[in-house]
């Protein structure tokens, strides 16, 4: 957690009001009981914390007008222009506020719209040359595996050892976000690859090690990893480490992955979620055709694709363009790998 004065600021909180450690332990015991993650419950004690400090009390012992003031002011902050520390600190008020039985000052919070906006995709040649970039070898083979098997941050740093299986070429995720295991497959060209680095670097526990060989790499030293070699390159799109996984998403989706197979990739919990990338994914055009052509299996028509139907939680219709055929599975892995 974030320190000032030589303190976290949940311990300088807690000198502050000393009631707010009897709301850290109940947060504690809430999360545990949901069984929510150790980050969600990080962040919404942080959060709190970081209210608690500003106001010298507890949350429900403020008039809800010095609130508002105060999330206003987050929502301005030019230092996060997605407006993150304000979303984070409504989520943790209202969550605090939940816990506590006062469901009319969580209602009273202001409401979080969601965020339209679509993920920026690299193409073919950008993710080739970001590849390319890294010196290490190490560096290399972590940003093209979250690539080619769709993986976010905090998936990639928690992979150990026994996680790859070079035989039937499968990644197992162990307990990622919603609590749930999956499988992904695991590239050909990126078992080679993962077999060079496992000989060069030997690797103890965790597949990724960090600076201490029983410890494992960080998200932000990840982040860091794709910063610098980005800066090699000639990419010039705000593209950032997930993505790489919008790019893997994005990319399956144009080579003909059904979007309910997509969903099962990624490790959505809402197909709903998954359907941003139809808006990004460029499918080529259905050449016009008449079933019987297919029925007999009479010349192949090229590019031929099903026009799927899909009504999403919302009651909205929406369409989406995905090929027959269901193989294909695996991203291509660029040659660094090799």
């Amino acid at each position: 957690m974030r320190k000032k004065s030589g303190f976290t600021i949940v311990g300088q909180a807690i000198m502050l009001v000393p009631e707010f450690e009897k709301v850290v332990r109940k947060l504690e015991q809430q999360v545990t009981l949901r069984g929510q993650s150790k980050s969600t419950l990080n962040n919404y004690i942080r959060r709190i914390a970081l209210f608690v400090v500003h106001f010298g009390k507890l949350p429900e012992q403020i008039d809800p007008d010095e609130i508002n003031e105060y999330l206003a002011a987050l929502a301005r902050d030019p230092k996060s222009p997605s407006r993150s520390s304000f979303k984070h600190m409504v989520y943790g008020l209202r969550y605090y506020y939940r816990l506590l039985g006062m469901n009319k000052n969580a209602i009273a919070l202001p409401s979080l719209k969601g965020n339209t906006k679509l993920p920026v995709i690299l193409n073919q040649l950008e993710l080739k040359e970001l590849f390319s970039a890294p010196t290490l070898l190490k560096q290399r083979i972590v940003l093209t595996l979250i690539y080619s098997a769709g993986l976010r941050g905090q998936e990639v740093i928690n992979l150990k050892i026994p996680d790859v299986d070079f035989q039937r070429k499968t990644i197992h995720i162990r307990q990622s976000k919603y609590k749930k295991d999956r499988i992904v497959p695991l590239a050909e060209s990126m078992a080679v690859g993962l077999k060079k680095y496992l000989k060069a670097e030997n690797p103890h526990i965790w597949l990724f090690n960090g600076k201490d060989a029983s410890g494992k790499y960080s998200v932000r030293g990840l982040s860091w990893v794709m910063r610098e070699n980005l800066k090699k390159t000639s990419v010039t799109k705000d593209v950032n480490l997930h993505s790489l996984r919008h790019s893997y998403a994005t990319h399956l989706l144009e080579q003909g992955v059904n979007i309910v197979t997509l969903k099962e990739l990624l490790g959505h919990a809402e197909i709903t979620t998954t359907m941003i990338y139809l808006h990004v994914a460029q499918c080529p055009l259905i050449k016009p055709h008449s079933p019987l052509d297919t029925l007999y299996n009479y010349p192949k028509i090229a590019g031929l694709c099903t026009t799927v139907t899909i009504v999403a939680a919302t009651g909205i219709v929406l369409n989406a363009r995905l090929q027959n055929r269901l193989s294909g599975l695996t991203p291509w892995c660029v040659a660094p790998c090799l």
